[in-house]
C-alpha cells in the first residue's frame, strides 16, 4: 500500500510540476467528458420533466382513448383523422358498462380561447371541459377553494376552476374565489384555483380554466371529438382493462372482425417510451463521438508518457540500480498516466455540470446532475489512462539500469 501511495504522490508532483503540459495533454479528455456530462445532465433533466408532464396528462394508473392513436406516418395519421368517427359520450358509456374492472371514465376536450375579468383579457388560454368523473383523477386538485361537484357538472352550472397562472394574471393580489369571469363571452363563477404546476420547456402548465363539459360544448359546439380517460380499479390489470375497452368500443361501433380499430389507445408508458427512444438515440450517437474523443485523448497521453519515459531514463535507471523492481517502475508510470487522465476527467465533469446549469438558468431546458453520470465520466477517464499508460509503463520497466545510467 505504501508503494502505491508513493506512486500516487510522485504522479501528482509530476503533474503539478508541468502544469501547462498536463493541461494540454488532458484537454481532449476534458472536452469529451464535459460534453457527455452536459448532454447526459440535460437529457436526464428533460426525461424527468417530460415524464412528470406525461404522468400528469395521461396518468400512471389510467389510459386514454382518442380518435387517432400514436401514428408516426403522416399519411396514415391523416387518413385516420378523416375516417375515424369522433369519440363521444356514448362511447364512454359503452366502455364503462362493459367492464366491471373500470372505476371511472372521464370525457374531456380542450380548446384555446379568451378569458376576461374587469378589463383584463387573456388570449389563447386552454379551456378544458370535463365530465363528472373528473374528480376521481388525482391530476385535478384545488389549492384554494374547491373543485366543482359532479352535481354541478350534471346541471350544467356555470362554474370554473382556474389555473394558478390565470389567477395570478387576472386577479393579481385579489382573491379570485366567487368572482365572475368571462370565458369566450360567457359568465362563470370561480370556485377554485389549482396548485402551481410550473412550466415544461418554457410552456406554462398553469394557463388554463376548467369548466363542465356541457358548458364547453355550448361554447364550442358538441361535434368535437372527445378524449376518454379510463381508470381501472386495479392498475395491475391495465392490459386486461384496455382489451375489454377495445372490445366494448368495437361492439358499440359495430365493427366487423375483419375491420381494424377506428380509435386509438394510449398509456403514459407508450408516450414515455417514444420519448426515451428518441433521447436514447441521441445518447448513443453522443457515446460514439465521446468514445472517439477519449481514444484520441488516450493516444495523446500515451505519446506524452513515452516522452516522459525518454526524459527520465536516467532517473528510472538510478531507481532500478538502488533496488526498484519492475513493478515499482510500472506502478510509477501507470500512476502518473491514470492521475493525469483523472485530472482531465474531474475538470471535464465540473465543466460539463457548469455548462448544463448555465443552460438551465438561461433557457427553458431543464437539467439534473446525477451521481451515476459523474461516476461514469471519471471512471472512463481512469480506464483510458490505465489502458494507454500500460505500454509506456512496460517500456520503462524493461530499461536496463546500466544502459539507462549511460544516458546523458
Amino acid at each position: 500500500m505504501s508503494r502505491f501511495l508513493e506512486a500516487i504522490w510522485l504522479a501528482l508532483d509530476a503533474v503539478w510540476a508541468h502544469k501547462l503540459r498536463s493541461l494540454l495533454t488532458v484537454l481532449g479528455n476534458i472536452v469529451a467528458v464535459a460534453s457527455i456530462i452536459a448532454v447526459v445532465t440535460l437529457i436526464d433533466g428533460m426525461n424527468e420533466t417530460v415524464g412528470d408532464a406525461i404522468a400528469s396528462e395521461a396518468g400512471v394508473d389510467s389510459f386514454l382513448i382518442e380518435r387517432v392513436g400514436i401514428i408516426t406516418d403522416e399519411d396514415e395519421a391523416e387518413r385516420a383523422r378523416r375516417l375515424n368517427p369522433p369519440i363521444t359520450l356514448e362511447d364512454g358509456d359503452a366502455v364503462r358498462t362493459w367492464s366491471p374492472r373500470i372505476s371511472a371514465v372521464m370525457a374531456k376536450v380542450e380548446r384555446r380561447g379568451r378569458v376576461e375579468y374587469r378589463g383584463r383579457e387573456l388570449e389563447r388560454v386552454e379551456i378544458e371541459g370535463v365530465s363528472q368523473d373528473y374528480v376521481r383523477f388525482a391530476s385535478y386538485d384545488a389549492e384554494r377553494g374547491r373543485l366543482f361537484t359532479p352535481t354541478e357538472v350534471r346541471r350544467r352550472q356555470a362554474v370554473t376552476v382556474i389555473g394558478w397562472g390565470v389567477a395570478e394574471r387576472l386577479f393579481e393580489d385579489t382573491d379570485p374565489l366567487d368572482k365572475t369571469i368571462k370565458i369566450e363571452g360567457r359568465h362563470f363563477r370561480v370556485v377554485g384555483v389549482t396548485e402551481k404546476r410550473g412550466a415544461v420547456f418554457g410552456q406554462s402548465q398553469d394557463e388554463f380554466v376548467l369548466i363542465p363539459l356541457a358548458a364547453h360544448q355550448q361554447i364550442f359546439g358538441a361535434r368535437q371529438s372527445l378524449r376518454l380517460v379510463v381508470q381501472p380499479r386495479d392498475p395491475a390489470a391495465m392490459d386486461r382493462v384496455m382489451s375489454e375497452a377495445a372490445v366494448a368500443l368495437r361492439v358499440h361501433r359495430r365493427l366487423e372482425p375483419s375491420q381494424g380499430d377506428d380509435f386509438g389507445m394510449i398509456t403514459s408508458g407508450t408516450i414515455l417510451g417514444i420519448w426515451q427512444q428518441a433521447t436514447s438515440g441521441i445518447f448513443a450517437v453522443l457515446v460514439g463521438v465521446v468514445a472517439l474523443s477519449l481514444v484520441v485523448g488516450g493516444i495523446v497521453i500515451m505519446n506524452i508518457m513515452l516522452m516522459v519515459v525518454t526524459q527520465r531514463t536516467r532517473e528510472i535507471g538510478l531507481r532500478k540500480a538502488v533496488g526498484a523492481r519492475r513493478r515499482d517502475i510500472v506502478w510509477q508510470i501507470l500512476a502518473e498516466s491514470v492521475v493525469l487522465s483523472l485530472v482531465g476527467g474531474a475538470a471535464g465533469t465540473a465543466l460539463g455540470a457548469v455548462i448544463a446549469l448555465v443552460i438551465e438558468r438561461t433557457t427553458p431546458v431543464p437539467a439534473s446532475v446525477q451521481p451515476w453520470s459523474v461516476a461514469i465520466g471519471i471512471s472512463m477517464t481512469a480506464v483510458v489512462g490505465l489502458f494507454f499508460g500500460l505500454y509506456p509503463a512496460t517500456r520503462a520497466a524493461r530499461l536496463s539500469p546500466i544502459e539507462a545510467l549511460r544516458k546523458e
